[in-house]
């Protein structure tokens, strides 16, 4: 199902941590750009921040290294557009 999809499943075993980098690194992120300054209020004002952080910048305006230098949005639509023309 997953090369049907044109995924690469997981290449490492159980207990390995290299499945966790990218996830890692985001959270890593996430603590630099955002939380290690905030002084929110209230968990709402929390949540807003972080999900505005995700949804536009980290997403839509922050360019990745390990997608080519370019933003998870543009990488989804180039994966899209591939898989509906294959």
């Amino acid at each position: 199902m997953l090369s049907k999809q044109h995924f690469i499943s997981s290449m490492s075993r159980a207990g390995d941590c290299w499945d966790n980098a990218v996830v890692e690194s985001f959270f890593a992120t996430l603590k630099t750009e955002l939380v290690s300054d905030a002084q929110w209020q209230t968990r709402h004002q929390a949540t807003k921040s972080v999900v505005e952080f995700i949804e536009v910048w980290y997403n839509r305006k922050r360019r990745h290294q390990t997608l080519g230098y370019r933003t998870p949005a543009e990488y989804e639509r180039e994966v899209l557009k591939r898989a509906k023309a294959a």
